[in-house]
């Protein structure tokens, strides 16, 4: 094989050229690697306002269900029940006790 002359400064170049990029590459490998944590992050950031405005969004309409459901119920059928429910009706049992007692003083 016949051997060639080459310039010294063309494989001057060529190795600064080589150690240049070799000396870059953990910085561009880093580099790389922040930008993908940031993009992610940013993602990660995203979903979870989203899910805030959706549970925002399920509240209110839990709410606004529960007071519609209020508001239709009738107000008379209402005040039985929870008379029936706490068993308050304290008044309505005095007055039929005074009812039945004075119904029995006036036989004697």
């Amino acid at each position: 094989m016949a051997e060639t002359l080459v310039n010294p400064m063309v494989t001057d170049a060529v190795t600064q050229s080589n150690v240049k990029v070799v000396g870059e590459a953990p910085a561009m490998a880093i580099s790389t690697l922040y930008q993908a944590m940031a993009h992610s992050t940013g993602i990660l950031f995203e979903n979870a306002v989203a899910a805030a405005q959706q549970q925002n969004i399920l509240a209110q309409a839990a709410s606004n269900m529960g007071v519609m459901q209020i508001y239709s119920l009738d107000t008379t059928a209402v005040a039985g029940a929870s008379e029936k429910v706490a068993q308050t009706g304290v008044s309505d049992n005095l007055s039929s006790l005074m009812t039945v007692l004075s119904a029995f003083q006036g036989g004697r």
